[in-house]
């Protein structure tokens, strides 16, 4: 299994983010948002009652054949890796 994080941050960003939460998986680059638009997480959000564009915390599970197994839109933090974790020990029976 292979974990990738990717966000809109600039590379130093994501290197100040990974080196505060000691991650050791690769964190990618997405600043144009061509990666989150096409998995559907770059969305239109209501923020304070104005709508903005935004990336909406989003989980892709992307089989070994390249296509998309399961997606968790709106993750929160808590208790989403055993969410995903379960996925993934059922989806391998």
């Amino acid at each position: 299994m292979v974990v990738i994080g990717i966000s809109g941050d600039d590379v130093s960003r994501q290197a100040k983010f990974r080196d505060k939460y000691g991650l050791n998986m690769p964190l990618l680059a997405d600043i144009d948002k061509k990666v989150a638009a096409a998995y559907g997480a770059y969305k239109e959000k209501n923020m304070y009652g104005k709508k903005v564009m935004g990336i909406e915390r989003t989980t892709v599970v992307v089989g070994k054949d390249g296509t998309v197994k399961k997606i968790f839109p709106k993750v929160k933090v808590e208790g989403h890796v055993e969410e995903v974790l379960a996925f993934l020990e059922s989806s391998s029976h």
